[in-house]
């Protein structure tokens, strides 16, 4: 009797165990267990003197530096509360160019010379460590036997416990360097951008006389996450999910999700017990989730925290994503993160919504309601269509990856041309800005809904645009372009320099041709010349319409606009000398810290190909390759012994010629793939061109030789779980 691989998966991954950690009670209500792990301002307030406390306050104001002493007694503070959470050891928690993040655990105990134990943390170990940097990706920065580098306390981002089953420990944020002090994580950058557009959006203030009160500029960030949910057994039978997060053979079940039913449909309860456990973790660890629902593709699923401040959301956005692979296994699944995991199916984004808001509470980036009255968000939103089309390309290159490049200009993703939506009302107020005066707001009016039962809707002056990749949508821009898996520290820190670069540019214009003394009118009346020439010369970027179509590539080329379809396409745009003055001008990254990234962002797609080039010639030589060979001999056999009973096997013949056929194919296939994997000898950037030109065109033909194969193999014979079993939550 044939083992069916298919089902004996399936029949495993019935069996899951909820494992709750079982801090808190179990009904307990989410505010109750807010931010309880969390060692922030208000913590800080509770358990520090008042004048220790105030100097944190300067600290965060960017005022001063923090003092050693101090940094003693916040020290002693946090390691007290922390054992009282339970806590046992305390980490360095940083966010190295792995794009995971990483951590060394040190003890909070020590021997007290009496037979018993000490705790202890002092303020040096808290603001700084010194974790082995030689084994983190460093491109060119550090040599192998260079090992030394060193963490700094992020004080902007609490300190928070993370747990487990039988563990607690102290979480510290940090950056991370090298011992020359040259950025080996995403933080430093991240926190050098925040600090130049705080620079250069402050002088737009001062400029309209609105900074009173104000101490600093900030972007804030809102970045929602989609994900799959796959059955831990079927996920441990597919090779290519364990290596590679994504399928790289499967063929389409009749039904997926062409019908649009899982779209925001009931969510299944195992699915929704896993979201339910997911927040109490998050809320523990003071992370705002303000929704979750079903996504496009069966199996697939969205989480969207609140707005925060870019730094501290950057670093939530990582423990979010780390959440959801620990606490998946509680349920029996795995959290597949990968932008394409199956293809023919939508994949996953991380819709990275981006706007500036003042210290106080201001978003500068709301229109309000008489926008054409506000002079202010104009120049804002000058400042950014200036921004995204000078550094277009850069934008792509900051969400490039291997698994990215799957998703970009599907159906759920918008494509490689990057380009910014307004809407109706936006579009229509930079005419009027163009044209030299602006004199009218459009409004969306209400909705009469036709029913006496329901409410009148207010409308607003425009619609969403799902298929740009940079829209405004409302009092922000969602980069829809950033991929699942990416840190959002990196395409954050793009999106600060290049808006603080055209604040400055904005600023300066207009600095410049202000008279000394001039009026409030006169003042006003300069910058709107000056907006007048901004609009003019980078309205090319602006597009409303669809960004799918076959018109709008052709359009967008006429533009000027470029069409970066992969990753080897996007990285050069990184090497623009433009883009390298721009990182040094405002001191986000050296030249040497930058060529570190370029070099990092090569290896990493040329290493990620290699590692699904070596699984998917594995799978098909060893497990495919037989299966359908015996699928062949049983047709075989069946000929033969219908012939011999004197039966028509015409029939069977011609089935047997189809799968002789397909299988000399895969093997003709398989041994093309092999023969392209010279490009592992090559140089990263040679190899990022070759593997453009050569390989991927050869993955997809063992692919789809492969998945002809898996829709006529007999069911029972065919190794691998196939997509009805893999996007179908049991």
């Amino acid at each position: 009797m044939n083992r069916d691989p298919q089902s004996e998966a399936i029949a495993a991954s019935n069996h899951w165990q909820h494992v709750s950690l079982d801090f808190e009670k179990p009904n307990q209500r989410i505010d109750e267990i807010f931010a309880a792990d969390v060692f922030g301002m208000r913590k800080m307030k509770e358990c520090l003197p008042e004048s220790v406390f105030k100097s944190v306050e300067q600290v965060l104001q960017g005022g001063a530096k923090l003092t050693l002493s101090d940094a003693d007694v916040i020290a002693g503070a946090m390691k007290d509360w922390a054992i009282e959470r339970g806590a046992t050891h305390f980490t360095h928690w940083f966010q190295p160019m792995t794009g995971l993040t990483a951590e060394k655990h040190d003890s909070l105990t020590a021997p007290d010379g009496k037979g018993g134990v000490m705790y202890r943390l002092s303020g040096n170990s808290l603001v700084q460590g010194e974790p082995d940097a030689s084994s983190f990706p460093s491109g060119g920065l550090r040599a192998t036997f260079e090992a030394r580098g060193y963490t700094a306390w992020d004080v902007t981002s609490p300190a928070f416990i993370m747990r487990g089953s039988n563990y607690a420990t102290l979480s510290i944020p940090t950056a991370f360097v090298s011992w020359n002090g040259e950025a080996l994580d995403k933080k430093t950058p991240l926190l050098r951008s925040i600090d130049a557009i705080n620079t250069q959006a402050m002088r737009i203030l001062k400029l309209f006389g609105t900074d009173k009160g104000v101490s600093s500029v900030g972007s804030t960030l809102g970045a929602e996450q989609e994900y799959f949910l796959v059955d831990r057994n079927l996920y441990h039978a597919r090779p290519d999910l364990v290596s590679c997060d994504r399928t790289l053979f499967g063929s389409m079940p009749p039904k997926h999700q062409q019908l649009d039913d899982h779209y925001f449909g009931t969510i299944p309860s195992r699915v929704l017990s896993f979201m339910a456990e997911v927040e109490r973790e998050l809320a523990r660890l003071g992370i705002p989730v303000q929704t979750r629902h079903n996504e496009v593709a069966p199996g697939q699923y969205e989480i969207a925290p609140l707005f925060e401040t870019t730094n501290i959301a950057c670093d939530h956005q990582a423990l979010l994503m780390q959440t959801l692979k620990s606490v998946a296994g509680r349920f029996g699944f795995v959290a597949i993160l990968h932008e394409k995991p199956f293809a023919g199916v939508n994949g996953s984004g991380k819709h990275n919504n981006w706007s500036l808001s003042t210290n106080t509470g201001v978003n500068l980036l709301d229109p309000q309601d008489e926008t054409h009255n506000n002079l202010q968000f104009m120049t804002y939103l000058c400042g950014v269509i200036r921004a995204v089309h000078l550094h277009a390309d850069l934008l792509r290159a900051a969400i490039s990856s291997a698994s990215n490049d799957h998703r970009l200009g599907a159906n759920e993703a918008p494509p490689a041309i990057i380009s910014i939506f307004l809407g109706d009302m936006l579009t229509d107020l930079i005419d009027q800005i163009e044209e030299g005066a602006t004199s009218r707001t459009l409004k969306g009016g209400n909705l009469d809904l036709g029913s006496r039962t329901l409410p009148a809707l207010k409308r607003d002056s425009g619609d969403r645009n799902r298929t740009s990749p940079f829209a405004f949508t409302g009092n922000r821009f969602e980069f829809r372009a950033v991929g699942s898996t990416a840190s959002v520290a990196w395409p954050n820190t793009v999106i600060n320099s290049i808006v603080a670069e055209s604040l400055d540019f904005l600023a300066t214009e207009i600095e410049g041709s202000v008279p000394e003394g001039a009026t409030k009118e006169q003042v006003e009346e300069v910058i709107r010349k000056v907006l007048k020439r901004v609009i003019q010369d980078h309205r090319a970027i602006v597009f409303n319409g669809d960004n799918y179509t076959q018109e709008w590539q052709e359009e967008a080329a006429a533009r000027g606009l470029s069409n970066l379809r992969t990753t080897p396409d996007a990285i050069p745009a990184l090497m623009n000398p433009k883009v390298g003055a721009m990182f040094e001008k405002y001191g986000v990254l050296t030249k040497p810290e930058l060529e570190s990234r370029i070099e990092i962002f090569a290896e990493k797609y040329v290493t990620q190909i290699g590692i699904e080039t070596r699984q998917m010639i594995s799978i098909a030589r060893t497990m495919l390759l037989p299966a359908s060979v015996e699928h062949q001999h049983n047709l075989a056999l069946a000929v033969n012994s219908t012939v011999e009973a004197g039966v028509d096997a015409s029939g069977l013949k011609v089935s047997l010629d189809e799968i002789a056929d397909l299988v000399r194919i895969l093997g003709l296939k398989i041994t093309d793939l092999d023969d392209h994997f010279r490009f592992a000898l090559l140089e990263p950037h040679d190899a990022c061109v070759y593997i453009r030109d050569h390989v991927l065109g050869s993955m997809e033909d063992l692919r789809l030789a492969a998945d002809n194969l898996e829709a006529v193999v007999a069911h029972d014979l065919w190794p691998l779980p196939g997509y009805s079993q893999l996007l179908n939550i049991r």
